[in-house]
């Protein structure tokens, strides 16, 4: 049983692990429910800041059109997720590298990025929040793949992951994902990294949550073996209580993050691949990166080479 496990633990590091839980749980009461280490992230002036675009227009797109009426862009993102997209439930901030990204197209965009309005949108609702128009955008840790764009459209992508397995420091037979088999694993309901594990490590015992955060928790608390997402994702919570967790083995698949659009605005996705580039090619990209998920400890890679692929 899971807590059989904890009860043969160093009083020291038994100790430990409840103040840590103890604390996920006070941190996260505004989400509900324990989740993710401390928020602990970039400080607002060590951010980059987003010119916006001057009496830019794209009447083409109806999704920016209904946002200029609005006066301000909705985004959907993620706020769980340590250096990527995650929320501060004492002040309700966003941070992350995936929120900056955001704040870079929305200036791109003609709108002042303290004018989003952030929306936190499960794994598995996003085709749905962009589809029905919750949204106009989606900006959290998405993976562009053929499945998706019959649903969606994708601007990028901006950054390349690639799944990975985070345990804790105690775990010594978990190595990749070939070792999986008999072991509670955790991933987001609808997620790649949660269908991939299915389809091929079928012996391992999969768990789903709506957030990586409640998976996490799940690991410190000896519920689950192993938590699998994209590597940048864990690696923002590695860091966060590098004395608990680690990220093992090497990458087992390549996770080209897009920034989700509604599938027939084309002339939105056309817009947002142009301002990735020129904010790739002044510094900005690399900048955000450095103030974000760049204190994982991970340098700044290059850019992965923007797919442009034709309207649909």
């Amino acid at each position: 049983m899971p807590y059989r496990h904890s009860a043969r633990l160093p009083r020291t590091r038994t100790a430990l692990l409840l103040a840590v839980v103890g604390a996920l749980a006070l941190l996260l009461a505004g989400c509900g429910r324990a989740g993710s280490p401390p928020v602990k992230g970039p400080k607002g002036s060590e951010l980059p800041q987003y010119p916006v675009v001057k009496n830019f227009r794209l009447p083409s797109s109806p999704t920016w059109v209904a946002a200029k009426r609005r006066g301000h862009l909705i985004i959907g993102v993620k706020e769980d997720q340590p250096y990527l997209g995650e929320k501060d439930p004492a002040t309700g901030v966003y941070t992350g590298f995936d929120i900056e990204i955001a704040k870079m197209m929305s200036a791109a965009l003609g709108f002042p990025p303290r004018t989003i309005q952030f929306r936190t949108i499960a794994s598995a609702n996003r085709e749905t929040a962009l589809q029905n128009g919750q949204i106009d955008l989606y900006v959290g840790t998405y993976t562009i793949n053929d499945k998706r764009k019959k649903l969606v459209g994708f601007a990028g992508p901006y950054y390349m992951a690639g799944q990975s397995l985070l345990v804790r420091t105690d775990e010594h037979d978990i190595h990749g994902p070939q070792d999986l088999a008999g072991k509670r694993v955790c991933s987001a309901a609808g997620s790649t990294p949660y269908q991939r594990i299915q389809s091929e490590y079928p012996k391992a015992v999969l768990v789903a949550y709506d957030t990586y955060s409640v998976c996490v928790d799940n690991l410190l608390t000896y519920q689950v073996d192993a938590v699998t997402t994209d590597d940048a994702i864990l690696l923002g919570y590695a860091a966060k209580v590098p004395r608990e967790l680690k990220v093992v083995g090497k990458p087992f698949s390549e996770e080209p993050y897009g920034i989700g659009v509604p599938r027939a605005d084309n002339a939105l996705r056309f817009a947002l691949d142009d301002a990735l580039a020129v904010n790739e090619k002044n510094g900005n990209w690399k900048k955000a990166y450095d103030a974000t998920l760049g204190l994982s400890g991970v340098l700044a890679p290059e850019p992965p080479p923007i797919d442009r692929y034709p309207a649909t």
